[in-house]
């Protein structure tokens, strides 16, 4: 029985040594250690550097051409000169593959929706709220009184089919990417459907989402992203998470900033390649991080289910199924998505993690192919 006992205890120490996770120095292996074709890394991360996305460096012009034809479009947050394509693909939990400045810290645009994502999480988890409940339970300034608004839950705000209509922080969520035949006072006049009954990217209601977190934290939430994700999972002390010029609200007496779910009018969260890294690590490992739970594997589960009315959509991260799937990869995969071609990639079917920075968004299902085919 001792024997026994001691056999197991072997093999339980042999797989705890074999789950790596980063400390402040992240170890490099080569591809071949962790059953990679070095040469296919290689190549694959040439085509990553060869296949630039065309957004301008001053990121204000790009901005504004994007979406500057929206009704009363302004830049209401801070931006940044954007850096050159740079990455990393980690394998088993080491870095296997790199290029360009990995420690610059850059806009990130949407992939800030899949962390604030993961700040609704934490509230879960915490059971400070129920995904199923209406906000109007737990926001009680009148944004989600009337009738229509009053219908709206979390699960809504979270899978983007709220449907909700107001104007926070001088923005109408009609005047968030409207459809382009419609004269203004025909963007107005368009109806809305139920709560729950479509899907409708939209970055004025995202940002509702992030204040009405702030109303149930009642503290900043870059704060609870330092104090429960970032600062254990040991990332710098460089990323900061902005909202707007005009987005301080007052709470419990104090002046705090509800920061942006992206970039669409500046802010959201600037970061570098490496914490990004970190971050899909840890929801690569279901929400542990060196034995200590972050997040719950009922969460992340939640947060990669397709959503209702569009399965290529989850909680803020999207998932390779329907119009959204890369061809010959598994839809096990999910990713966070920026503008300017900035990716967090998880493929669990592979122990991966895949961060890219500023590579053409129409080559990124051609590029994580031919990391994932760099498998002996």
């Amino acid at each position: 029985m001792k024997k026994l006992f001691i056999f197991f205890l072997i093999c339980f120490k042999g797989y705890s040594q074999d789950i790596y996770f980063p400390d402040k120095k992240w170890i490099e292996k080569s591809p071949e250690s962790q059953g990679l074709i070095s040469d296919k890394i290689k190549n694959a991360i040439k085509f990553a550097i060869d296949n630039e996305n065309s957004v301008e460096n001053d990121l204000r012009i790009s901005i504004i051409k994007s979406f500057g034809k929206e009704p009363y479009f302004k830049i209401k947050g801070p931006t940044k000169d954007r850096g050159k394509p740079n990455g990393l693909i980690i394998k088993n939990g080491y870095i296997v593959g790199k290029w360009g400045d990995t420690k610059r810290v850059d806009m990130t645009f949407s992939v800030t929706k899949s962390y604030l994502s993961t700040m609704a999480g934490i509230a879960f988890d915490k059971k400070i709220i129920e995904i199923e409940n209406y906000v109007k339970n737990y926001v009680w300034d009148g944004k989600f009184d009337d009738p229509h608004n009053s219908m709206i839950t979390w699960h809504h705000l979270l899978n983007q089919s709220s449907e909700w209509s107001g104007e926070l922080f001088g923005m109408h969520d009609w005047a968030d990417r409207p459809p382009k035949n419609l004269n203004i006072e025909e963007i107005k006049k368009q109806k809305l459907l139920p709560p729950g009954r479509k899907y409708k990217y939209n970055d004025v209601r995202v940002n509702l989402l992030s204040y009405s977190l702030l109303n149930v934290f009642r503290k900043p939430l870059p704060e609870v992203l330092k104090n429960k994700i970032m600062g254990p999972i040991g990332a710098s002390t460089t990323w900061r998470w902005y909202g707007y010029n005009k987005s301080m609200v007052i709470i419990d007496g104090l002046n705090i900033q509800s920061v942006s779910g992206g970039g669409h009018f500046g802010g959201g969260l600037f970061i570098n390649s490496e914490d990004h890294a970190r971050f899909g690590l840890l929801f690569l490992r279901k929400g542990l991080w060196k034995g200590k739970r972050l997040l719950s594997a009922n969460w992340i589960k939640r947060a990669t289910k397709p959503s209702e009315n569009n399965p290529s959509y989850g909680y803020m991260w999207w998932l390779n199924k329907d119009k959204r799937k890369w061809k010959g990869l598994p839809e096990t995969i999910y990713y966070a998505s920026g503008f300017g071609g900035n990716y967090i990639i998880i493929i669990p079917d592979n122990n991966m993690v895949i961060v890219a920075r500023w590579i053409n968004s129409n080559k990124i299902g051609e590029f994580v192919k031919k990391v994932v085919e760099s498998h002996k």
